[in-house]
């Protein structure tokens, strides 16, 4: 069945999603349920009855096959519409000029059976996957043209039955980066595996095994075992196997998730696929494209290592997967990566162009806010040594370990903290514990602002803040000499500050 080409979208007929999605959802939710069915099933042993087990089963397999018939969907010229519901219709319907990002995801199970999900992004929060536009599941040969056509934007007409649509015509895209198996190595120096064992420990808890854990001889024989090595060796020996089974799993997580990685340009669009057993492909539009953010946490920083996201409009930095570019990966494969993409920019090698400094101003802000709270600490022990008690040397040797490590932490930050404007360019870095270097078009810049806290304006700084409609809605530049401030903002946008001004 072929629908009329231009009609708008209330003068087409409702499409439904592949049949096969009827083997797809039935399966999902049972995998999802699989704890009470466990449950039903051990209820049903000890009463000789699985009657509830089969009517659970029933029930999740029923309402699966109903939401087949609940579903459809129509693109029309200048909207695209989703209903969905059986008890309480819903539709939702989105204007084609609000697409923003089009996300292609497929599971180890879509996969075998050649489906494949596709999302419409509009950039705003969604705090209910319900109020999402998901099409679960699409036939994954017609997915790229049915991509194409979406992020075409207002003004195509596409009003077509995904089954008479054709493959579109290839067009020559440039590979930017692509997955390499040493990358591994940065797995281990993110968050991601005590996060997961820290689940797993959190899961077995939740499930009441813990009881049964405690009063088993093997915890028993582990716990004489710490007796005979002695406290410390055992927090030690528990800390090194923490280490390395989150390592394995961070290692595992990195193989399945961006395995396969490929970022390619085609001059108006970027695509970034990647994932072993569940794949994910989403598209960037250029158009839309207004910056990029290498980000370097310290743990990852030691390891020579950054992670690359884009800054796009309509696409929230909190949808870390829908920015991504590059993984943790090696600090030159991002910083050339991060050069390719913003390869349009004024600047012509932003992720490694030498930034200017703060001034001293900043760098006492820094110490000051860093070694002040140790030296409350050590005010408070010298108080207690004048009552005439006694403070523990260890209590000393703490203090002084404290003010190296504060020192060491203002300098590293102040080390970090820089800026470069150029027009139509905004480079800003900061961060000691998560540095980020955000490289910004300042076309995509709605408002210019510079504010001062009263401690700021006694040190002579200020700080700027550009607000866009991209990423984190808003980027600023710390403790900049409060002088230069509004210079920098004409730099950067030549014209910006005679309109927008914000005074302390």
């Amino acid at each position: 069945m072929t629908q009329d080409v231009g009609l708008r979208v209330d003068e087409l007929p409702w499409l439904r999603l592949d049949k096969r999605m009827l083997l797809i959802h039935p399966v999902t939710e049972l995998v999802r349920l699989l704890p009470v069915l466990l449950v039903s099933l051990v209820l049903g042993s000890q009463s000789g009855t699985h009657v509830w087990g089969l009517i659970v089963v029933v029930l999740l397999v029923g309402a699966a096959i109903l939401r087949w018939f609940t579903t459809g969907y129509r693109i029309g010229s200048d909207d695209v519409q989703l209903r969905r519901g059986l008890f309480q219709k819903k539709v939702l319907s989105i204007p084609r000029g609000r697409i923003r990002s089009v996300d292609v995801r497929a599971g180890p199970l879509h996969r075998l059976l050649g489906l494949s999900i596709l999302t419409v992004g509009t950039g705003q929060q969604k705090s209910d996957k319900a109020d999402s536009f998901e099409l679960n599941a699409l036939a994954s040969n017609l997915v790229p043209a049915l991509r194409e056509e979406l992020l075409a934007g207002t003004g195509r007409t596409v009003g077509v039955d995904p089954v008479a649509v054709t493959e579109p015509a290839v067009t020559p895209e440039r590979e930017i980066a692509h997955f390499r198996t040493g990358w591994v190595r940065f797995a281990p120096f993110t968050a991601t595996g005590i996060v997961v064992v820290g689940a797993g420990f959190g899961l077995v808890f939740q499930s009441g095994f813990a009881g049964d854990i405690a009063s088993s001889p093997a915890l028993d024989d582990t716990y004489q075992a710490v007796l005979r090595l002695g406290i410390v060796v055992a927090v030690v020996v528990a800390a090194a196997l923490l280490l390395v089974v989150s390592s394995i799993v961070s290692v595992v997580r990195y193989l399945v998730v961006y395995g396969n990685l490929s970022v390619t340009d085609d001059g108006t669009r970027l695509r970034v696929g990647h994932g072993l057993l569940s794949t994910r492909h989403t598209t960037l539009d250029r158009d839309r494209l207004r910056g990029a953010t290498l980000r370097r946490p310290l743990v990852l920083r030691w390891a020579r290592g950054a992670r690359l996201d884009a800054v796009m409009t309509g696409v929230s930095a909190s949808e870390k997967e829908s920015s991504l570019l590059l993984p943790p990966a090696p600090l030159p494969a991002a910083r050339h990566t991060m050069d390719d993409v913003l390869a349009g920019l004024p600047e012509s090698a932003p992720a490694t162009v030498t930034l200017q400094k703060h001034g001293p101003a900043a760098l006492r802000r820094r110490l000051t806010r860093a070694v002040g709270p140790v030296l409350l600490v050590a005010v408070a022990l010298l108080v207690v040594r004048s009552t005439g008690r006694d403070v523990p040397i260890a209590a000393w040797i703490g203090v002084a370990l404290l003010v190296v490590a504060a020192v060491a932490l203002a300098l590293d930050r102040y080390a970090a903290l820089g800026h470069r404007a150029h027009p139509g360019v905004l480079i800003t870095e900061h961060g000691s514990l998560d540095r980020r270097r955000v490289v910004l078009d300042t076309d995509g810049v709605v408002a210019w602002g510079v504010r001062q806290t009263f401690f700021q304006r006694r040190a002579g700084v200020a700080t700027i803040v550009a607000a866009t409609a991209a990423g984190t809605g808003r980027y600023t530049v710390l403790d900049v000499p409060a002088d230069h401030a509004w210079s920098i903002v004409e730099s950067a946008q030549p014209g910006a500050g005679d309109v927008w001004v914000e005074r302390p």
